[in-house]
């Protein structure tokens, strides 16, 4: 006899019926006078619960079980609002289950097998089988619970295998959860089998590429190696949350040296490199509605069932803080973050234990490693959580975040911005040549030298050859994220006593190859002097030499805070000198207040009313350190406000970006194509107080406004020479033909300063000229000019438009030209297409003769 039937036989059915309908009554009414969100309920502060049923024995609850599946079901979809009582009695029941198998309960074989029954009996048809409705993972700890150390009974065991074989469809929304409790059941099983004598293999377990290929790596260890990797990946599969627990870690290394170290690095380090690596697959679904086919996309990286179990593994990692881990788990987090397009980053849950385990590793390796990926990753919420553990550390040895920074950065042991390594009768010298750039040279011990690697070195020094090219990467690497740690320090206005300075930058063997081109301004109590570092020497503009010694304090020279002379003068300086520097600075945008804005007082519409390709601005907002996100057609996707913390200034500075809804034009996924600009604005961060424009400190309101140009700079549609041709948006072909061919920006205003400079010492400069906002070219065919800004060319007579798409797999024609800085795109686009149209008469492209032809 069943417990329904028992109950019914005790008290009577309708009875039975009424007692608990009328707790679930009461509840609801009491729920609805404290919120008619029943969404979030909470029985703790709902009476009828904690004063008459929490109160029950453990069978009464059994029988409410029962009665709860039952409503459910009754109720379930029936509801067309969360105002519907259908809804609440639901909700009610849901909460009810939820907190009944939260808590222990003394329940009977057949009364958990009975509670089973009602699940499987009451579930929505349409609904999930398992996890989604009812609480299947409680009902197992009950079972868990009443079986420790005990033989399980049939029917218990035929309940569990029932659970096991529950079908499961991969995408749905609980699939992790369920793959989850089925491993722990299996897990279960098998120890009541073995009476907790054997270990239960156990291997990776989701549906994608690396569990087969991890998982024969762990079939191919010998067998008590292969027992130890077992307890391993049991551990590993528990692992959840976003950090580890000080047990957790205190587990991992008891196996691990019981594994031994180097076989578990081998290994992981081995599985880590295969998903960096590793490529998302793409799958095409189609979608019919209204008799309509859509085709969609889906990608995929990793199971979720196996990034939690490689996030426990990462995690595990954290106890070495080795040069190989430490970089490895930096590649590893960079791919993580790597963004899937539809989908987002690639692996958020792996690519967090990575930034935990380099946060933890022993010494500076691994901060160095959070402040290169600080530069190379994009995500808001990534970005919070770097800088929360490089502050972290940095307060651990009382410095601040920059001075962690500094320390971290390795030198590499590079003397004179050269590394030497010997391989017998061969010396190998690798020189920094440039940013993210380097050379290795091979030296006999005649000093004759050898440009390509010799056979003998890669005979009998493989390794040692491969490690030294893997360093030369690195270093590459090192120079490029340096150069843009140090490009964004121009926002700072950071002070540095000359000691530190010195100490730091000066001597520091990879630091100084960075500044080196860079100016600096040098201050003690009676003066303050600018100069650069060329030949390990600082010049001043009168060519004199600058002695640090003679000085206290150095910040990185701004030339917002100089003089439009000494500005010239450094600009006329560089191009007398031929010297490039790594970054802009002495050709930096400077943006000063305007009358406009000192009379709109609280913001700037200067770089207001732009037309921006979205996904392109908001790739360059990031790319700058912006929190900036997509916009699309759903509630709340019209708008946004892009953000910039600057916290040298205690400032926030925002632009406001609106959706551009004309013509249905978003993609796929939903995100608008296009936005337009509205204000910038200046606040408190602490406060939250509007500042006044004429109150901001000139650094921070020059380098925001020159990052708003930037994003206006590239990501206007009117930068793109094929849109208005290729359907663009007929409403705001205006726009395109104003901002093609309109008035220059400070950027634009700056490229002119330097193509003035520049033109004369090119070939084409007897037919190439400057005339107000154009560069004017006289082809032998007809006359072009070049907008300095855009780089959209009219042709004369008629100011006919000529459209040439950059080919980028063509050779660089600016590549051997000087240029006092490096990375501006825009002016070499005007150089290349200067250089082209000059002998027009050349050009084979028919896609170019054919517009020049046509009259």
């Amino acid at each position: 006899m069943g417990i329904l039937d028992k109950i019914k036989n005790l008290i009577g059915a309708d009875e039975y019926q009424i007692q608990f309908a009328s707790i679930l009554e009461k509840s609801i009414a009491e729920q609805s006078a404290i919120s008619n969100n029943f969404f979030t309920i909470s029985l703790s502060q709902i009476s009828t619960y904690t004063e008459i049923v929490k109160p029950w024995n453990d069978s009464q609850k059994a029988s409410f079980i029962l009665f709860l599946c039952r409503v459910k079901k009754e109720h379930q979809n029936t509801w067309r609002s969360s105002l519907d009582l259908s809804y609440k009695k639901s909700m009610m029941a849901s909460e009810y289950l939820k907190v009944f198998f939260r808590s222990k309960m003394e329940l009977s074989d057949d009364q958990l097998v009975s509670i089973y029954r009602a699940f499987k009996e009451n579930r929505s048809k349409n609904g999930y089988p398992g996890m989604f409705e009812w609480p299947l993972s409680g009902l197992f700890k009950q079972i868990e619970s009443n079986h420790q150390d005990k033989a399980i009974p049939p029917t218990i065991i035929d309940l569990l295998e029932s659970i096991i074989n529950l079908e499961n469809e991969k995408n749905s929304y609980h699939y992790k959860d369920h793959i989850k409790l089925v491993e722990r059941i299996k897990a279960f099983l098998h120890n009541s089998e073995n009476h907790n004598s054997e270990v239960k293999p156990t291997y990776f377990i989701g549906k994608d590429a690396f569990t087969n290929f991890a998982n024969q790596i762990i079939g191919n260890q010998q067998d008590q190696e292969k027992i130890v990797w077992y307890k391993l990946m049991a551990l590993a599969q528990r692992a959840t949350g976003s950090k580890p627990s000080k047990r957790y870690l205190d587990e991992s290394k008891h196996l691990i040296d019981e594994l031994g170290h180097d076989k578990f690095k081998k290994i992981t380090h081995h599985w880590f490199n295969y998903i960096i690596t590793l490529k998302e697959s793409v799958q095409t679904h189609t979608h019919r509605y209204n008799g309509q086919e859509y085709n969609y996309h889906t990608s995929e990286f990793l199971d979720s069932i196996n990034s939690d179990s490689i996030k426990g593994f990462v995690w595990m990692s954290s106890w070495f803080y080795d040069s190989k881990t430490i970089h490895t788990i930096s590649k590893l987090a960079e791919r993580s973050f790597k963004k899937i397009p539809g989908k987002g980053p690639a692996a958020v849950a792996v690519g967090n234990a990575c930034l935990f385990a380099l946060f933890s590793s022993k010494g500076l390796d691994g901060i160095a490693q959070l402040s290169k990926l600080k530069i190379k990753i994009k995500q808001n919420s990534t970005l919070t959580l770097i800088e929360k553990y490089i502050d972290e550390a940095a307060k651990k040895l009382a410095l601040s975040s920059s001075e962690i920074e500094d320390i971290a950065v390795d030198d590499f042991k590079l003397t004179d911005y050269k590394l030497h390594q010997n391989f017998e009768e061969y010396t190998a010298t690798l020189e920094l040549t440039g940013i993210g750039k380097s050379t290795l040279r091979w030296v006999k011990k005649d000093n004759t030298e050898q440009k390509s690697v010799p056979k003998m070195v890669k005979d009998k020094f493989s390794d040692k050859l491969k490690k030294l090219k893997a360093k030369q990467k690195l270093i590459d690497e090192t120079t490029s994220v340096q150069k843009e740690r140090f490009d964004r320090m121009l926002r700072s206005n950071r002070k540095m006593t000359i000691e530190y300075f010195v100490e730091k930058y000066v001597n520091h063997g990879l630091i100084s190859f960075i500044i080196n081109k860079v100016i600096f301004s040098f201050s003690n109590d009676s003066e303050s002097q600018s100069a650069i570092y060329v030949n390990k020497q600082w010049v001043r503009l009168d060519k004199k030499i600058l002695y640090t010694e003679n000085y206290t304090f150095v910040t990185l020279w701004h030339p917002v805070n100089s003089t439009t002379d000494e500005v010239k003068e450094w600009r006329k300086f560089l191009m007398d000198s031929q010297i490039q520097q790594p970054f802009k600075q002495a050709y930096r945008e400077i943006y000063l207040l305007t009358e406009a804005e000192v009379n709109t007082r609280t913001y700037s519409n200067r770089m207001a009313s732009h037309i921006l390709k979205q996904h392109q601005y908001v790739t360059l907002a990031k790319g700058r350190n912006w929190k900036a996100k997509l916009i699309g057609a759903w509630d709340g996707g019209d708008q946004d406000t892009a953000q910039l913390y600057l916290p040298e200034f205690n400032l926030k500075v925002e632009y406001w970006i609106h959706a551009l809804n004309v013509d249905n034009e978003y993609n796929e996924t939903g995100i608008w194509n296009y936005v337009t600009t509205d204000q910038v604005r200046f606040v408190n961060a602490e406060t939250n107080q509007l500042l006044e424009l004429i109150n901001v400190p000139p650094i921070a309101f020059s380098e925001a406004m020159r990052d708003v140009d930037l994003f206006v700079g590239v990501a206007s549609v009117g930068n793109d020479p094929t849109w208005s041709d290729s359907g663009g948006l007929t409403t705001y072909r205006d726009y395109w033909q104003s901002y093609s061919f309109g008035n220059l920006s400070e950027i634009a205003k700056n490229r002119k300063e330097i193509l003035t400079e520049l033109i004369p010492r090119l070939k084409i400069a007897p037919v190439t000229s400057i005339d107000d906002k154009f560069v004017v070219v006289k082809g032998r065919l007809r006359t072009y000019k070049i907008h300095i800004g855009s780089t959209n060319i009219l042709m004369e007579p008629n100011n006919q438009y000529l459209c040439i798409v950059a080919d980028r797999s063509k050779t660089n024609k600016t590549e051997h030209l000087f240029l006092p800085f490096d990375g501006d795109n825009g002016l070499s686009v005007i150089i290349s297409k200067a250089i082209l149209l000059a002998d027009d008469d050349k050009i084979t492209d028919t896609t170019i003769t054919s517009q020049i032809n046509r009259r």
